[in-house]
């Protein structure tokens, strides 16, 4: 059973096709997300918000050092290499997304400075709730995200029917890999390919664009990580397959 995983070429998609190796499927790796510094620090406020491992590597590369500021990581994995890059992380939302992280300050807000440092392709959802609480709200672009120009092998697999699963980690992998059905004429073929097979997303903001560009989506973790993402995918892919069989 083919499998893709879209995640960066580093060491997150090493660990994505070890994991997938490990529950007995084969990993196709096709990494729609490529990282393009933009060699800026986060700026000074009352609260700074990270929301991803390369944001906060990235902050630190360009120098941050933080002084008084109440640090939040929108995660535990994001907190996780904020403390190995010995920062202290100071707010973690139980809920690991923006909506969580927006409810987690909403009452700590209100007339104080946000800086949220992130991609060029955050979601509105934490700058628009925050600015709704009462904050005044600052965003520093730490890293565009762009498409590798030889991606696209799994849209390919899926035109030709032999896709068994995909795992969208984000909105903009959801754009990319139709992008490059696009640019290779097979939109509709790759299309119609992951109708016939699983598809998992990593969140709900996932979940809505792959529904709005035509993809039913099978499965959604309650909590966005891509361990269990895979998982449950996994799960619901052999379970099918066994159905298919008797």
């Amino acid at each position: 059973m083919n499998v893709a995983v879209f995640r960066p070429d580093d060491e997150r998609l090493d660990e994505a096709v070890d994991l997938l190796e490990s529950l007995d499927v084969t990993p196709v790796p096709d990494p729609m997300l490529a990282v393009r510094p933009s060699d800026t620090a986060p700026r000074q406020a009352d609260f700074v918000v990270l929301t991803s491992k390369t944001g906060v590597e990235l902050a630190h590369e360009a120098g941050w050092s933080p002084g008084d500021e109440t640090v939040c990581a929108i995660g535990e994995p994001t907190a996780a290499t904020l403390r190995e890059y010995g920062y202290d992380v100071h707010i973690v939302p139980d809920r690991f997304s923006s909506r969580g992280l927006v409810a987690t300050l909403a009452d700590r807000v209100d007339g104080k400075t946000v800086e949220v440092a992130r991609s060029d392709h955050g979601s509105d959802v934490l700058t628009d709730g925050l600015a709704n609480a009462g904050a005044d709200v600052h965003e520093t672009v730490l890293y565009e995200l762009v498409r590798p120009e030889d991606s696209g092998r799994s849209a390919e697999l899926a035109a030709e029917g032999g896709l068994d699963g995909a795992l969208f980690t984000s909105s903009l992998t959801v754009e990319h890999f139709l992008d490059a059905a696009e640019e290779r004429g097979i939109r509709t073929e790759a299309l119609e390919g992951l109708e016939d097979a699983t598809v998992g997303t990593i969140g709900g903001p996932t979940r809505d664009t792959a529904r709005e560009r035509g993809i039913r989506v099978d499965v959604v973790p309650d909590t966005a990580s891509f361990d269990l993402l895979a998982r449950e995918a996994v799960e619901r892919l052999r379970d099918g397959h066994d159905e298919a069989e008797v």
